[in-house]
């Protein structure tokens, strides 16, 4: 992935999300901690505020478990002034020397299916130690906001009575299964936001994601967008492991981030909000149709191993209602299709 900024699709995304009409000078000198740093969302959010930095003088802490894989992802920031890599893990506390912590962004997490199955332990406590730690290091360091990423996981399994997932829409989960950590762990995270509102005074906006996919996302990514994608710029049929009924809201990474920093800037405290369009709604087959069609092979229909139908969700419609976010004047650039291409057409010229 190393070779990401030198691609000119790329760098269009970041400069696309970088000249979006924000309060950009919000962020003037300001110090930002961003968790989950070489992961898909926080690796293009970083990306992006580097970009604005000329203009913004700002000083981003990227904080991650892997140095090694930091120094390949951001080799063109390591010497910088402006960037500092901390590598850590925020289960074990935030060890970091400075008395002010002006925002922010949790972005780590567990995100697909086998290490749902793998790790569960890690998955529930990064979502509760991890996101613990994180809001008391902020109450600490004068933090005037924290934005916490959470997930469409939060909503759990439609119950049938609406078509659309709205933020105070609470579904179905099965607590007592291995597959719940996620979603669970999640709703926890968001109940200890509140927490912090009313107890320390912080000032916290929340980030619903949808399914989300880009030229970011990990190699290691077990989720079914993800490994078609894969197949996708490998020129290999796209392997199905279900009958792909599943309906599901997606979201291009350069989308969900600019759907995190219109939150940041323009959300309300103690709010969630969905980042999510009706151009991006599908169901899993249709998804793996448009990879097929795009690079000539063909859909194949193959059962999951035990690992990987573990840490599957069991969520059949998830769609959600993208109303909230709208109103503060978010709109993606692209729909699913072209998602998917600009994907499969940068990942292809990097590997």
């Amino acid at each position: 992935m190393m070779n990401l900024l030198n691609n000119e699709l790329y760098l269009e995304d970041i400069e696309k999300v970088a000249a979006l009409p924000f309060s950009w000078k919000m962020l003037q000198n300001a110090n930002i901690l961003i968790t989950g740093a070489t992961g898909m969302i926080g690796s293009f959010l970083i990306d992006v505020l580097m970009k604005k930095n000329t203009e913004l003088h700002c000083r981003i802490y990227a904080l991650g478990r892997n140095i090694e894989k930091a120094k390949q992802r951001f080799e063109k920031y390591f010497n910088s002034p402006c960037f500092q890599f901390i590598a850590g893990d925020i289960n074990s506390g935030i060890h970091l020397d400075i008395e002010k912590m002006d925002y922010v962004i949790h972005a780590a997490s567990n995100t697909h299916p086998v290490a749902y199955a793998t790790d569960p332990i890690g998955t529930v406590l990064t979502n509760v130690v991890g996101t613990n730690n994180l809001l008391e290091f902020a109450a600490l360091h004068q933090t005037k906001r924290f934005v916490f990423t959470s997930s469409v996981e939060i909503y759990g399994e439609n119950k049938g009575d609406v078509s659309l997932f709205q933020e105070n829409y609470c579904g179905y989960i099965d607590c007592n299964t291995l597959r719940a950590g996620y979603p669970e762990s999640k709703r926890a995270g968001e109940a200890l936001c509140q927490a912090y509102i009313k107890q320390k005074g912080l000032d916290i906006v929340i980030p619903r994601l949808a399914r989300t996919y880009g030229p970011t996302m990990l190699n290691s990514d077990t989720k079914a967008i993800s490994q078609f994608i894969q197949k996708g710029v490998a020129e290999e049929n796209i392997i199905l492991k279900s009958k792909g009924t599943q309906l599901y809201s997606y979201c291009y990474v350069a989308d969900a981030v600019s759907g995190i920093l219109a939150i940041l800037f323009n959300g309300k405290c103690g709010e969630a909000y969905n980042i999510a369009d009706i151009s991006s709604d599908i169901t899993l087959k249709e998804l793996a149709g448009i990879i097929a069609d795009y690079v000539n092979k063909q859909v194949v229909f193959e059962l999951p191993d035990a690992t990987e139908s573990a840490g599957y969700s069991k969520a059949t419609i998830a769609v959600m209602d993208s109303a909230k976010i709208k109103k503060i004047n978010w709109i993606p650039f692209y729909e699913i299709h072209a998602g998917l291409q600009r994907t499969i057409d940068i990942l292809r010229s990097v590997h």
